[in-house]
Protein backbone atom coordinates (compact mmCIF):
# COMPACT_ATOMS: atom_id res chain seq x y z
CA UNK A 1 0.00 0.00 0.00
CA UNK A 2 2.91 2.20 0.92
CA UNK A 3 4.65 1.97 -2.58
CA UNK A 4 1.32 2.41 -4.39
CA UNK A 5 0.58 5.92 -2.32
CA UNK A 6 4.57 7.15 -3.68
CA UNK A 7 3.44 5.78 -6.73
CA UNK A 8 0.70 8.21 -6.99
CA UNK A 9 2.35 10.83 -5.92
CA UNK A 10 5.21 10.51 -8.57
CA UNK A 11 2.49 10.17 -10.96
CA UNK A 12 -0.03 12.94 -10.46
CA UNK A 13 1.20 15.60 -12.35
CA UNK A 14 2.63 13.21 -15.32
CA UNK A 15 -0.89 11.77 -15.71
CA UNK A 16 -2.81 14.77 -16.17
CA UNK A 17 -5.00 15.34 -18.89
CA UNK A 18 -6.97 17.89 -21.10
CA UNK A 19 -10.34 18.33 -21.94
CA UNK A 20 -9.38 18.30 -25.93
CA UNK A 21 -8.69 14.39 -24.78
CA UNK A 22 -12.00 13.36 -23.89
CA UNK A 23 -14.18 10.78 -26.19
CA UNK A 24 -17.29 12.77 -26.21
CA UNK A 25 -19.27 9.53 -27.36
CA UNK A 26 -19.91 8.38 -24.08
CA UNK A 27 -21.84 8.86 -20.70
CA UNK A 28 -19.62 7.55 -17.90
CA UNK A 29 -22.19 5.66 -15.37
CA UNK A 30 -20.11 4.81 -12.25
CA UNK A 31 -23.07 4.57 -9.72
CA UNK A 32 -25.03 2.13 -11.97
CA UNK A 33 -22.66 -1.08 -12.09
CA UNK A 34 -20.18 -3.36 -9.69
CA UNK A 35 -17.34 -4.51 -11.81
CA UNK A 36 -18.48 -6.55 -14.71
CA UNK A 37 -18.67 -10.13 -14.64
CA UNK A 38 -16.47 -12.46 -16.68
CA UNK A 39 -19.24 -13.00 -19.82
CA UNK A 40 -19.97 -10.53 -22.17
CA UNK A 41 -23.16 -10.30 -23.90
CA UNK A 42 -23.80 -13.09 -26.57
CA UNK A 43 -24.08 -12.42 -30.44
CA UNK A 44 -25.55 -15.04 -32.53
CA UNK A 45 -24.12 -15.31 -36.58
CA UNK A 46 -25.77 -18.40 -38.81
CA UNK A 47 -26.81 -20.05 -35.38
CA UNK A 48 -23.97 -19.99 -33.56
CA UNK A 49 -22.95 -18.05 -30.12
CA UNK A 50 -20.09 -15.33 -30.26
CA UNK A 51 -19.02 -15.04 -26.97
CA UNK A 52 -17.99 -11.78 -27.54
CA UNK A 53 -19.46 -9.15 -30.10
CA UNK A 54 -16.02 -9.26 -32.15
CA UNK A 55 -15.53 -10.08 -35.91
CA UNK A 56 -12.18 -11.05 -37.31
CA UNK A 57 -12.19 -9.79 -40.73
CA UNK A 58 -11.37 -11.36 -43.96
CA UNK A 59 -7.27 -11.03 -44.49
CA UNK A 60 -5.20 -13.47 -46.56
CA UNK A 61 -4.02 -16.67 -47.67
CA UNK A 62 -1.72 -18.01 -49.93
CA UNK A 63 1.59 -17.41 -48.66
CA UNK A 64 3.66 -19.40 -46.31
CA UNK A 65 2.53 -15.81 -43.79
CA UNK A 66 -0.40 -16.28 -44.81
CA UNK A 67 -0.78 -19.73 -43.64
CA UNK A 68 0.52 -18.58 -39.70
CA UNK A 69 -1.72 -15.71 -39.67
CA UNK A 70 -4.71 -17.69 -40.59
CA UNK A 71 -4.24 -20.19 -38.12
CA UNK A 72 -3.06 -17.61 -35.47
CA UNK A 73 -6.43 -15.90 -35.99
CA UNK A 74 -8.21 -19.16 -36.11
CA UNK A 75 -6.76 -19.96 -32.63
CA UNK A 76 -7.05 -16.67 -31.03
CA UNK A 77 -11.19 -16.89 -32.33
CA UNK A 78 -11.52 -20.35 -30.51
CA UNK A 79 -10.01 -19.61 -27.61
CA UNK A 80 -12.38 -16.17 -26.98
CA UNK A 81 -15.50 -17.05 -28.85
CA UNK A 82 -15.18 -15.17 -32.07
CA UNK A 83 -16.39 -15.38 -35.01
CA UNK A 84 -13.94 -15.35 -38.17
CA UNK A 85 -13.93 -14.86 -42.36
CA UNK A 86 -11.06 -16.05 -44.09
CA UNK A 87 -9.45 -14.00 -46.64
CA UNK A 88 -10.58 -14.30 -50.39
CA UNK A 89 -10.75 -18.21 -51.34
CA UNK A 90 -10.10 -17.80 -54.98
CA UNK A 91 -7.06 -18.74 -55.09
CA UNK A 92 -7.48 -22.02 -54.26
CA UNK A 93 -9.75 -22.68 -56.82
CA UNK A 94 -6.93 -22.61 -59.10
CA UNK A 95 -4.95 -24.63 -57.17
CA UNK A 96 -5.48 -26.79 -53.71
CA UNK A 97 -1.68 -26.67 -52.72
CA UNK A 98 -2.93 -23.54 -50.76
CA UNK A 99 -5.68 -25.65 -48.67
CA UNK A 100 -3.44 -25.52 -45.59
CA UNK A 101 -3.57 -21.80 -45.56
CA UNK A 102 -7.20 -21.68 -45.74
CA UNK A 103 -8.18 -25.14 -43.66
CA UNK A 104 -8.39 -23.90 -40.02
CA UNK A 105 -11.53 -25.19 -39.21
CA UNK A 106 -9.73 -27.94 -36.97
CA UNK A 107 -7.90 -24.97 -35.27
CA UNK A 108 -10.82 -22.90 -34.44
CA UNK A 109 -12.87 -25.54 -33.28
CA UNK A 110 -16.54 -26.51 -34.46
CA UNK A 111 -18.58 -23.98 -32.24
CA UNK A 112 -17.19 -20.70 -33.45
CA UNK A 113 -18.48 -19.10 -36.73
CA UNK A 114 -16.37 -19.70 -39.79
CA UNK A 115 -17.08 -18.15 -43.64
CA UNK A 116 -15.27 -18.37 -46.84
CA UNK A 117 -14.59 -15.60 -48.75
CA UNK A 118 -15.47 -14.83 -52.89
CA UNK A 119 -15.37 -11.54 -55.00
CA UNK A 120 -18.52 -10.72 -57.10
CA UNK A 121 -16.25 -11.55 -60.24
CA UNK A 122 -15.74 -14.89 -59.32
CA UNK A 123 -19.40 -15.36 -58.25
CA UNK A 124 -20.13 -13.72 -61.80
CA UNK A 125 -17.98 -15.91 -63.39
CA UNK A 126 -19.20 -18.97 -62.13
CA UNK A 127 -22.77 -18.09 -62.22
CA UNK A 128 -21.60 -17.47 -66.23
CA UNK A 129 -20.88 -20.94 -66.54
CA UNK A 130 -24.09 -22.61 -64.86
CA UNK A 131 -21.49 -23.82 -61.90
CA UNK A 132 -22.35 -22.78 -58.91
CA UNK A 133 -21.89 -26.18 -57.25
CA UNK A 134 -17.50 -25.72 -57.50
CA UNK A 135 -18.27 -22.72 -54.93
CA UNK A 136 -20.50 -24.52 -52.74
CA UNK A 137 -17.84 -27.73 -52.80
CA UNK A 138 -15.56 -25.50 -51.27
CA UNK A 139 -17.03 -24.51 -48.63
CA UNK A 140 -17.84 -28.18 -47.49
CA UNK A 141 -14.03 -28.48 -48.15
CA UNK A 142 -13.23 -25.65 -45.64
CA UNK A 143 -15.75 -27.12 -43.23
CA UNK A 144 -17.38 -23.27 -43.53
CA UNK A 145 -20.90 -22.07 -41.96
CA UNK A 146 -21.26 -19.74 -44.92
CA UNK A 147 -19.72 -17.47 -47.47
CA UNK A 148 -18.61 -13.43 -47.45
CA UNK A 149 -19.09 -12.03 -51.10
CA UNK A 150 -16.83 -9.15 -51.07
CA UNK A 151 -17.97 -6.63 -53.65
CA UNK A 152 -14.95 -4.43 -54.71
CA UNK A 153 -15.49 -2.77 -58.30
CA UNK A 154 -12.60 0.02 -57.09
CA UNK A 155 -10.46 -2.25 -56.49
CA UNK A 156 -10.88 -4.23 -59.35
CA UNK A 157 -10.87 -0.97 -61.52
CA UNK A 158 -7.21 -0.14 -60.25
CA UNK A 159 -5.73 -3.67 -59.92
CA UNK A 160 -3.30 -3.83 -62.45
CA UNK A 161 -4.71 -7.92 -63.31
CA UNK A 162 -8.07 -6.98 -61.97
CA UNK A 163 -11.52 -8.86 -62.92
CA UNK A 164 -13.98 -6.82 -64.98
CA UNK A 165 -17.64 -6.72 -63.23
CA UNK A 166 -19.79 -7.32 -66.29
CA UNK A 167 -23.09 -7.54 -64.20
CA UNK A 168 -25.06 -5.41 -61.47
CA UNK A 169 -23.70 -6.85 -58.54
CA UNK A 170 -26.70 -6.64 -56.47
CA UNK A 171 -28.48 -9.26 -59.42
CA UNK A 172 -25.80 -11.12 -59.25
CA UNK A 173 -26.04 -11.54 -55.53
CA UNK A 174 -29.75 -12.03 -55.71
CA UNK A 175 -29.47 -15.05 -58.44
CA UNK A 176 -26.45 -16.58 -56.29
CA UNK A 177 -28.63 -16.41 -52.83
CA UNK A 178 -31.31 -18.52 -54.97
CA UNK A 179 -29.17 -21.37 -55.19
CA UNK A 180 -27.25 -21.38 -52.21
CA UNK A 181 -28.49 -23.47 -48.79
CA UNK A 182 -25.93 -21.59 -46.41
CA UNK A 183 -25.74 -17.97 -44.75
CA UNK A 184 -24.33 -15.11 -46.95
CA UNK A 185 -22.63 -12.14 -46.10
CA UNK A 186 -22.01 -8.83 -48.30
CA UNK A 187 -19.04 -6.61 -47.60
CA UNK A 188 -16.90 -4.13 -49.14
CA UNK A 189 -13.12 -3.94 -49.25
CA UNK A 190 -12.17 -0.25 -47.60
CA UNK A 191 -14.77 2.53 -49.39
CA UNK A 192 -18.07 1.25 -47.84
CA UNK A 193 -21.24 1.93 -49.47
CA UNK A 194 -23.63 5.08 -50.03
CA UNK A 195 -27.77 4.20 -48.80
CA UNK A 196 -28.98 3.34 -52.12
CA UNK A 197 -26.99 0.11 -52.17
CA UNK A 198 -27.68 -0.23 -48.46
CA UNK A 199 -30.86 -0.14 -48.73
CA UNK A 200 -30.84 -2.85 -51.61
CA UNK A 201 -29.46 -5.26 -49.49
CA UNK A 202 -30.72 -5.02 -46.13
CA UNK A 203 -34.11 -6.15 -48.16
CA UNK A 204 -32.38 -9.49 -48.65
CA UNK A 205 -31.99 -11.93 -46.54
CA UNK A 206 -28.62 -11.99 -45.90
CA UNK A 207 -27.21 -13.08 -42.75
CA UNK A 208 -25.02 -9.90 -42.19
CA UNK A 209 -23.62 -6.73 -44.39
CA UNK A 210 -19.98 -6.08 -43.07
CA UNK A 211 -19.42 -2.29 -43.93
CA UNK A 212 -15.63 -2.51 -44.59
CA UNK A 213 -15.81 1.18 -44.94
CA UNK A 214 -13.78 3.84 -45.10
CA UNK A 215 -11.19 4.73 -43.17
CA UNK A 216 -9.52 1.48 -42.56
CA UNK A 217 -7.44 -0.51 -44.88
CA UNK A 218 -8.78 0.51 -48.96
CA UNK A 219 -7.53 -1.64 -51.24
CA UNK A 220 -8.39 0.87 -53.76
CA UNK A 221 -5.17 2.43 -52.54
CA UNK A 222 -3.47 -0.61 -52.43
CA UNK A 223 -3.59 -1.48 -55.62
CA UNK A 224 -3.10 2.35 -56.72
CA UNK A 225 0.84 1.39 -54.97
CA UNK A 226 1.25 -2.04 -56.85
CA UNK A 227 0.18 -0.65 -60.24
CA UNK A 228 3.65 0.15 -61.77
CA UNK A 229 1.33 2.33 -64.76
CA UNK A 230 2.18 5.82 -63.78
CA UNK A 231 -0.65 6.89 -65.78
CA UNK A 232 -2.85 4.82 -63.57
CA UNK A 233 -1.59 7.26 -60.43
CA UNK A 234 -4.26 9.99 -62.63
CA UNK A 235 -7.11 7.72 -60.91
CA UNK A 236 -5.65 8.45 -57.21
CA UNK A 237 -8.99 10.87 -56.49
CA UNK A 238 -11.42 7.73 -56.98
CA UNK A 239 -9.27 6.04 -53.90
CA UNK A 240 -10.43 8.76 -51.43
CA UNK A 241 -14.63 8.02 -52.33
CA UNK A 242 -16.56 6.31 -49.84
CA UNK A 243 -18.62 6.49 -46.89
CA UNK A 244 -17.15 6.21 -43.05
CA UNK A 245 -18.29 3.12 -40.68
CA UNK A 246 -20.22 6.29 -38.37
CA UNK A 247 -22.22 7.66 -41.52
CA UNK A 248 -22.87 3.98 -42.74
CA UNK A 249 -24.98 2.78 -39.20
CA UNK A 250 -26.29 6.68 -39.23
CA UNK A 251 -27.89 5.63 -42.89
CA UNK A 252 -29.20 2.12 -41.66
CA UNK A 253 -30.68 3.83 -38.45
CA UNK A 254 -32.49 6.50 -40.47
CA UNK A 255 -33.86 3.77 -42.61
CA UNK A 256 -35.37 1.54 -39.66
CA UNK A 257 -36.98 4.56 -38.79
CA UNK A 258 -38.67 5.34 -41.75
CA UNK A 259 -40.02 2.03 -41.52
CA UNK A 260 -38.20 0.36 -44.78
CA UNK A 261 -37.52 -3.25 -45.39
CA UNK A 262 -35.56 -4.61 -43.52
CA UNK A 263 -34.52 -8.68 -44.11
CA UNK A 264 -30.99 -8.86 -43.19
CA UNK A 265 -30.30 -10.13 -39.41
CA UNK A 266 -27.62 -7.70 -38.62
CA UNK A 267 -24.37 -5.61 -39.41
CA UNK A 268 -20.74 -6.46 -38.88
CA UNK A 269 -19.30 -2.59 -38.42
CA UNK A 270 -15.87 -2.66 -39.88
CA UNK A 271 -13.41 -0.12 -41.35
CA UNK A 272 -11.40 2.27 -39.26
CA UNK A 273 -12.05 0.62 -35.79
CA UNK A 274 -9.04 0.93 -33.85
CA UNK A 275 -10.00 0.20 -30.24
CA UNK A 276 -13.07 -1.77 -28.36
CA UNK A 277 -14.12 1.65 -27.55
CA UNK A 278 -14.67 2.07 -31.18
CA UNK A 279 -16.65 -1.36 -31.81
CA UNK A 280 -18.87 -0.90 -28.43
CA UNK A 281 -20.34 2.75 -30.02
CA UNK A 282 -21.25 1.56 -32.96
CA UNK A 283 -22.86 -1.70 -31.51
CA UNK A 284 -24.66 0.27 -29.39
CA UNK A 285 -25.65 3.18 -31.37
CA UNK A 286 -27.39 0.31 -34.32
CA UNK A 287 -30.64 0.24 -34.16
CA UNK A 288 -30.15 -3.67 -35.56
CA UNK A 289 -28.15 -6.07 -34.14
CA UNK A 290 -24.93 -5.18 -35.07
CA UNK A 291 -21.02 -6.42 -33.62
CA UNK A 292 -17.58 -4.98 -34.88
CA UNK A 293 -14.70 -6.41 -37.01
CA UNK A 294 -11.46 -5.62 -37.16
CA UNK A 295 -8.66 -6.79 -40.02
CA UNK A 296 -5.56 -4.51 -40.33
CA UNK A 297 -5.76 -4.62 -36.09
CA UNK A 298 -5.68 -7.75 -35.92
CA UNK A 299 -3.04 -8.44 -38.88
CA UNK A 300 -0.73 -6.73 -36.66
CA UNK A 301 -0.66 -8.97 -34.11
CA UNK A 302 -1.26 -12.03 -36.13
CA UNK A 303 1.72 -12.24 -37.85
CA UNK A 304 4.14 -12.06 -35.00
CA UNK A 305 4.15 -14.56 -32.42
CA UNK A 306 0.35 -15.69 -30.97
CA UNK A 307 1.34 -14.67 -27.35
CA UNK A 308 0.88 -10.79 -28.83
CA UNK A 309 -2.35 -11.77 -30.49
CA UNK A 310 -3.84 -13.58 -27.51
CA UNK A 311 -2.74 -9.79 -25.23
CA UNK A 312 -4.56 -7.94 -27.55
CA UNK A 313 -7.64 -10.04 -27.60
CA UNK A 314 -7.91 -10.33 -24.40
CA UNK A 315 -7.66 -6.54 -23.50
CA UNK A 316 -10.49 -6.07 -26.10
CA UNK A 317 -12.67 -8.28 -24.10
CA UNK A 318 -11.54 -6.61 -20.54
CA UNK A 319 -12.23 -3.42 -22.20
CA UNK A 320 -15.28 -4.45 -23.13
CA UNK A 321 -16.28 -5.43 -19.87
CA UNK A 322 -15.86 -2.23 -18.65
CA UNK A 323 -17.81 -0.31 -21.38
CA UNK A 324 -21.26 -2.27 -20.86
CA UNK A 325 -20.81 -1.68 -17.50
CA UNK A 326 -19.88 1.28 -16.84
CA UNK A 327 -20.40 3.61 -20.22
CA UNK A 328 -23.49 4.11 -22.27
CA UNK A 329 -23.32 6.67 -25.65
CA UNK A 330 -24.57 10.22 -26.22
CA UNK A 331 -27.21 9.93 -28.61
Amino acid sequence: MEQRKKDHIDLAFKTQTSAVEKDHRFQYEPMLSSHPADKLPESKLGGKIMKAPIWISSMTGGTKLGNKINHNLARVAGEFGLGMGLGSCNILLKNEKHLPDFDVRGTIGNDQPLYANMGIAQIEYYLERNDLQTIHDLLKTLRADGLVIHVNPMQEWLQPEGDKINSVPLKTIKTFMEDADYPIIVKEVGQGMGKNSLAELLSLNLEAIEFAAFGGTNFARVELERNENASAKLLEPLSYIGQTADEMTNMVNEMVEKNLSINTKGLIVSGGLKTFLDGYYHIQKSKIPAIYGMASTFLKYAKEDYDQLRDFTNSQIEGLKMAYAFLRINE
